[in-house]
C-alpha cells in the first residue's frame, strides 16, 4: 500500500484518462427508485471508471484469484473482454417523509487534482442530473459523507467567484469526527492519501467555515427516526456506514467497505486505497454478515449496474445479486 505513487503512475500508463475515466456513458444517469423502510432511494450517477485493472485495485490478489471469481461476476461488472473492471461513482438520493438526504457526493467539478488526474478540472452535469431526479441543491436537508476521500465529498462545494462554497446551502453536512480530525492534520499526509490531496481544503473546510457541519463520533449512533450510523473503520480512519431500518425492512449504505462485487466473495481482499488493512477486512465481514443475515438491501457506492443488491450466504462464502 505504501507503493501507491508507483501504482498511480502505472495505471496512468495502462489506462489513459480518456479510457479510465468515462464521464459520458450509455448507462442511465438516474437509477431506478427503491422503496425501503418508508424511504425512497435513487442513484444519481456522477461517472463510471472503465478499464480498471484488477491488479491495480487489488494489488495483493494474484491473477488466478480474480479469475476464480470472474465466472460469477455480472456482465456489468467487467469490460467486454472480461479482463478489466467497471467502477461507478454516484450519490444516493434519499427521500423520507420529512427530509431529503444525500449519501456521498462524488468527486465534484473544477477541483484541483493534479496528483489524481482522473478527477482533475472536471465538468460533469451532476447537479442537472440531481434536478432531473426532482431535487435542486436548495432542497437538500442533509448531506452525509461516509468518509472524506476524493470521490465521496467533491460535490460538497462548488466554485463561485474563485471561492469554494457549500453546494447545498440549506443542508446540514454530517462528517465522521475522526475523519475530520485526521484529514485536517499532517498525520494523513502519506502515500495512501495522495489521491485525496486537497480534498479537505476545498471540499470539507469551506463547509465547516460556513457553520453547516455536524459530526458523528466514532461510536456512531441513531440519526433522525430510522437511521443509525455504523462504525466501519479500516478503508479510512473513521469510515461510517449508514443503516436504514423500519419494521422488518433494512438497508445499508456502506461507502467504501467494498469497491466491487469481487469483495463479496473475497472479503479478505483490500483495495489499494485501504489504509488500515486489518480493520478494513473486519468491517467488510461485519457488513456482509449484517446484510446477509438481515436480508438488507446493500446500496454500494462503487458497484456498477444498479449498484444495489442482496448478499446471501453460500456455505462459508457470500454471494452477490443485483436488484
Amino acid at each position: 500500500m505504501r507503493e501507491f505513487s508507483l501504482l498511480s503512475i502505472a495505471i496512468r500508463q495502462r489506462c489513459p484518462r480518456s479510457q479510465f475515466n468515462s464521464k459520458g456513458s450509455s448507462m442511465s444517469d438516474l437509477g431506478k427508485e427503491y422503496r425501503i423502510a418508508g424511504v425512497t432511494v435513487r442513484k444519481v450517477q456522477e461517472q463510471y471508471l472503465h478499464n480498471v485493472p484488477p491488479s491495480f485495485l487489488y494489488p495483493a490478489a494474484g491473477s488466478g484469484e480474480i479469475k476464480a471469481v470472474e465466472p460469477r461476476l455480472s456482465a456489468v461488472d467487467m469490460e467486454d473482454g472480461r479482463d478489466a473492471l467497471v467502477v461507478s461513482i454516484h450519490t444516493w438520493l434519499l427521500r423520507t417523509p420529512d427530509h431529503v438526504i444525500l449519501i456521498d457526493t462524488g468527486s465534484g467539478n473544477d477541483k484541483e487534482r493534479p496528483r489524481n488526474p482522473s478527477f482533475h478540472h472536471q465538468t460533469i452535469p451532476f447537479l442537472d442530473r440531481l434536478r432531473q431526479a426532482g431535487v435542486g441543491p436548495e432542497d437538500v436537508d442533509f448531506v452525509i459523507n461516509t468518509h472524506l476521500h476524493v470521490d465521496h465529498s467533491g460535490w460538497n462545494t462548488v466554485l463561485e467567484d474563485g471561492r469554494w462554497v457549500p453546494t447545498f446551502k440549506n443542508a446540514r453536512y454530517i462528517f465522521p469526527r475522526a475523519e475530520q480530525e485526521y484529514y485536517s492534520s499532517s498525520a494523513s499526509h502519506n502515500d495512501v492519501n495522495i489521491p485525496s490531496s486537497g480534498v479537505y481544503e476545498d471540499s470539507v473546510r469551506p463547509v465547516i467555515d460556513a457553520g453547516l457541519a455536524d459530526f458523528v463520533d466514532a461510536a456512531g449512533g441513531p440519526f433522525l427516526d430510522r437511521f443509525t450510523f455504523l462504525p466501519t473503520p479500516g478503508h479510512s480512519i473513521g469510515h461510517m456506514s449508514v443503516l436504514l431500518e423500519s419494521g422488518n425492512e433494512a438497508a445499508i449504505f456502506a461507502g467504501d467497505v467494498m469497491h466491487h462485487p469481487i469483495q463479496v466473495e473475497r472479503p479478505d481482499l483490500n483495495t489499494v486505497f485501504c489504509e488500515f488493512l486489518d480493520q478494513a477486512a473486519r468491517s467488510r465481514r461485519r457488513v456482509l454478515e449484517f446484510a446477509a443475515d438481515n436480508r438488507a438491501i446493500y446500496f454500494s457506492t462503487h458497484f456498477p449496474g444498479s449498484s444495489a443488491g442482496y448478499v446471501s450466504r453460500d456455505g462459508e462464502k457470500f454471494r452477490w445479486s443485483y436488484v
